[in-house]
C-alpha cells in the first residue's frame, strides 16, 4: 500500500521520510494552501460569519500536485504542526482533497524523532474541530477588524494604513510607556559610600550609608549629605554586627516560547522572528553528521513547563556522567505551568538530551548552534542541583550612624556550572568580603557623597515587550514574533538599538484608536478575547457566538465614530527636505505611499515632480568616484550601484568600502552571508581576504 503524509515544510518532509521508509511518500504544503481572499472581506457577517475561503494565489500548481499525489495513494495522513494553526491547515487540506472529516487521518509530532514519528503514524486521530474553530475565530476576528477599521484609519490619517486587533494593543503598550517617560519628573537623591580597611588588611571594602538607630535615612540633597559627612568626620568606625547564612538559588525552568524569545534577545541579540525561524529549523530537522536529518528540539510553540519522564531520565543520566551525583537535586523540581496555559505540548527541550552542542557544532549553522546551545543548556541546568552561596551582611557603626555591607562566596556552583538566566534589570551582587569580627575597628579610607536622579521607566525591548504581553494575556506563543514584526513593518514602531520606540505615525494612530475605539486597544478586553479563543479550543464556548458578541458592538462603535468624525482629519505634516524642486523652486517633502517613502513637490497637483529616496553608503564608486547608493532588485535583494547611473554602470552584490587592499591598493568589498563575513579584494590576481567577527572587526 502507498501512503501519503502531508507536512508543512520540505525540511520536515525530508526528516520524516527518513523515519517512515519506502512505503510512504511525504510532501510539503508550504504552510497554508487556503485562506480568505486578499481583495475583499471574505466573511458573510449576515449569515453566521460564513468564511469564503479560496486557494491562495500562487499555490494552485502546488495544490494540483498534492491532489495528484493523494489520488495515487491508498491513505493520506495530515501531519502539519501540532497547534491550532497546524490543525486548521490539515482541515483545509482535508476539504481540498475530499477526505472524510470523521476518518482518523490526523497525526501530530511534538518532536521529529524516529520513535515519535512512527508512533504518531500508528495512532492517528480525527481532526479536532475545536482547535480549527479557535483558529477560524481568531482569523475572522482579525479580518473583520482589519478590513472594517483600516480604511477608516487610512481616510483620517494617511492612505495605506492598517489597524490590527492585537497589533494595535502592542502599539498602545509601547506608546503608553513613551508617555510615562515624557511625563517623568526626575527627583534628586544622594548616597554616601564608605571604603573601610580592616585591621591587618591592605585592601578596602565598600559599605553603603544606611541611617541611624531609628531606621533608614533618605538623603535628598547636597546640604543633607554634607551635614552627615561633616558629622562623620573623625568618627571611629567599628563592626557593630555580623550575620552569616546561606542562600540557595534554584535553576530556571526549561524554555517556553516567550522565555526562549526573551533569553535569545538578551543573550544572543536575536530578534524574535529570527529566534522562531531558527527554532523551526531545529524542530523540523537538520543534517547531523553520522545521523542524517534529525529534529533536535521539541515543538517550539508552547506555554507548558511539562517534560517527559524519558527526557528527564536521559538528561539526569548525562548530568551524572559528566558532573557527578552531587550535581543532581535530592528530588526533581516541579515547575508549575502558569494558570490559563494551553499546556498542549512539552516545554522546549532537546529531543536527545545526551546530544551536547559541541558534539554537533560542525553540522549546524552559527545561528542554529547558538540557539541549540541555549535550549540544551537551559533544559540541562533545569535538572541540576541548586547553587549555594555563603552570605554575610555586616553593620558598621560610626558615631550615631550606620553603614551596611553584604557579600557572598560560592559554596557550591550547582547548575551555574552550565547556565545562568539573564535579567532585564541589573541586579546588585556583592562580592566576597574580607574576614571580619564583631567589635573590630575599621580604618576609613574615604567617605564619598554622590548625587543621583531617579530614572524614568526603560523603553521596551523585544524581550520586555514579550514579557509584558504575556503577563497581560495578550497574544499566544505562536503570535509574539508576528506582532512585533508587523508593528515595525507598518512603521508604527521603530528600533533604536534594542529599544522599541513609537514613531510619530504610530502615536497618531494610537491616539485615534484610544480616543475612538477604546475597546479595541483595551488590554483587559483583548486578554478576555484570548480566553474566549481558549474556551473555543477546549469546547466550552461557541465560535459563532463569540464572533457575534464582538461584531455587534464593534460595528455600532465604528458607525458612531464615522458620524462623529465627519470632516475631521488627523493628517501627519510632511517632512520638509533641503532638496529644491528643479521644476518650480519649492522645497520638496518626504511622503509615504503604498510602496514606501518618496520625495515629492508640495505644489501637487500643479507640480507633479517626484523622486526616489536614495540611501548613500560611505564609499566612492571604484569606476568614476561618484557616490555609491543602495538599490534593490525586482525580488527585493539589496545590491550596490553608482549614483551617476546611467553614465556609470558600476554595480555589485557586495558592499564596497573605503578601506584599501594592503596588497594592491584597490578598494575592499564586504561580503556577508549566513556563513561568510569577510573583507576581500575583487581583483583575482590579488586574492586578499580577511574574516570579520560579529562586530565587523577584523578577526584575530
Amino acid at each position: 500500500m502507498s501512503k501519503l503524509v502531508i507536512v508543512e515544510s520540505p525540511a520536515k518532509a525530508k526528516t520524516i521520510k527518513k523515519y517512515l521508509g519506502s512505503g510512504y511518500d511525504v510532501i510539503a504544503s508550504m504552510g497554508h494552501v487556503r485562506d480568505l481572499p486578499k481583495s475583499r472581506l471574505g466573511v458573510d457577517v449576515k449569515h453566521e460569519f460564513k468564511p469564503k475561503y479560496e486557494i491562495i494565489k500562487g499555490k494552485e500548481e502546488l495544490v494540483d500536485k498534492i491532489k495528484k499525489a493523494a489520488e495515487k495513494s491508498d491513505y493520506v495522513y495530515l501531519a502539519t504542526d501540532p497547534d491550532r494553526e497546524g490543525e486548521a491547515i490539515s482541515w483545509h487540506l482535508a476539504y481540498i482533497l475530499g477526505l472524510d472529516p470523521n476518518e482518523p487521518n490526523r497525526v501530530t509530532f511534538n518532536e521529529i524523532t524516529k520513535n515519535t514519528v512512527q508512533n504518531g503514524i500508528k495512532n492517528p486521530r480525527t481532526i479536532d474541530m475545536k482547535l480549527v474553530n479557535a483558529q477560524q475565530c481568531r482569523r475572522l476576528l482579525d479580518r473583520i477588524v482589519g478590513y472594517r477599521l483600516s480604511p477608516f484609519v487610512s481616510q483620517k490619517i494617511r492612505r495605506g494604513l492598517s489597524a490590527g486587533r492585537v497589533q494595535s494593543v502592542a502599539v498602545r503598550v509601547i506608546c503608553d510607556r513613551e508617555e510615562e517617560i515624557r511625563a517623568f519628573v526626575p527627583e534628586e537623591y544622594w548616597t554616601i559610600e564608605g571604603k573601610f580597611i580592616p585591621k591587618g588588611e591592605r585592601k578596602a571594602f565598600s559599605a553603603q550609608f544606611y541611617g541611624d538607630a531609628d531606621g533608614k535615612i533618605q538623603i535628598s540633597d547636597k546640604a543633607q549629605s554634607d551635614a552627615i559627612l561633616a558629622e562623620l568626620d573623625g568618627a571611629e568606625f567599628t563592626v557593630a554586627g555580623i550575620k552569616k547564612g546561606t542562600r540557595k538559588k534554584t535553576p530556571a525552568p526549561p524554555f517556553i516560547t516567550s522565555t526562549l524569545q526573551q533569553e535569545a534577545s538578551r543573550k544572543l541579540n536575536f530578534q524574535s522572528r529570527r529566534t522562531m525561524k531558527v527554532a523551526q529549523e531545529l524542530y523540523e530537522g537538520v543534517e547531523i553528521e553520522g545521523m542524517g536529518a534529525v529534529g533536535i528540539i521539541t515543538y517550539m510553540r508552547t506555554d507548558s513547563l511539562r517534560i517527559s519522564d524519558d527526557a528527564r531520565n536521559e538528561g539526569t543520566d548525562y548530568i551524572l556522567k559528566r558532573w557527578g551525583e552531587k550535581y543532581l537535586p535530592a528530588k526533581p523540581y516541579n515547575f508549575k505551568t502558569k494558570a490559563g496555559a494551553q499546556d498542549g505540548h512539552e516545554a522546549i527541550r532537546p529531543t536527545m538530551p545526551s546530544l551536547d552542542p559541541e558534539s554537533i557544532k560542525d553540522s549546524l549553522t552559527s545561528d542554529q548552534y547558538k540557539l541549540y546551545k541555549l535550549i540544551w543548556s537551559r533544559f540541562t541546568a533545569s535538572l541540576m542541583a541548586q547553587c549555594i552561596h555563603n552570605t554575610v551582611s555586616v553593620d558598621i557603626s560610626g558615631g550615631r550612624y550606620l553603614f551596611k555591607a553584604s557579600g557572598y562566596t560560592v559554596k557550591f556552583d550547582g547548575y551555574t556550572v552550565l547556565y545562568e538566566e539573564s535579567k532585564d534589570d541589573d541586579e546588585e551582587n556583592g562580592g566576597a568580603l574580607p574576614p571580619l569580627e564583631e567589635g573590630m575597628p575599621l580604618k576609613v579610607k574615604e567617605l564619598t557623597g554622590t548625587q543621583h536622579f531617579t530614572q524614568p521607566p526603560a523603553r521596551y525591548t523585544e524581550a520586555t515587550l514579550i514579557k509584558a504581553l504575556e503577563e497581560n494575556g495578550i497574544g499566544r506563543p505562536s503570535t509574539y514574533a508576528t506582532i512585533i514584526t508587523t508593528v515595525v513593518g507598518r512603521e508604527y514602531v521603530a528600533r533604536e538599538g534594542k529599544s522599541l520606540v513609537p514613531t510619530e505615525l504610530g502615536e497618531i494612530v494610537n491616539k485615534l484608536l484610544k480616543e475612538r475605539f477604546s475597546k479595541i486597544v483595551n488590554l483587559k478586553f483583548t486578554a478576555g478575547m484570548e480566553r474566549n479563543l481558549d474556551g473555543i479550543a477546549d469546547g466550552s464556548k461557541e465560535w459563532i457566538e463569540t464572533l457575534g458578541e464582538f461584531y455587534g458592538d464593534f460595528e455600532k462603535n465604528l458607525s458612531e465614530v464615522k458620524k462623529a468624525m465627519e470632516g475631521i482629519d488627523m493628517k501627519i505634516p510632511d517632512e520638509e527636505t533641503d532638496i529644491v524642486c528643479e521644476k518650480c523652486g519649492r522645497k520638496m517633502v518626504i511622503k509615504t505611499g503604498r510602496y514606501g517613502k518618496f520625495i515629492a513637490c508640495p505644489g501637487f497637483p500643479e507640480c507633479r515632480n517626484i523622486k526616489k529616496i536614495v540611501q548613500e553608503i560611505d564609499a566612492d564608486c571604484p569606476k568614476c568616484g561618484g557616490k555609491v547608493v543602495i538599490k534593490k532588485s525586482k525580488r527585493g535583494k539589496v545590491f550596490y550601484g553608482c549614483s551617476n547611473y546611467p553614465d556609470c554602470d558600476f554595480v555589485s552584490w557586495d558592499q564596497p568600502t573605503r578601506e584599501k587592499c594592503p596588497q594592491c591598493g584597490r578598494i575592499l568589498y564586504k561580503k556577508q552571508t549566513k556563513k561568510i563575513n569577510k573583507l576581500y579584494c575583487a581583483e583575482k590576481e590579488c586574492g586578499y581576504s580577511v574574516n570579520l567577527d560579529e562586530n565587523g572587526e577584523k578577526a584575530q
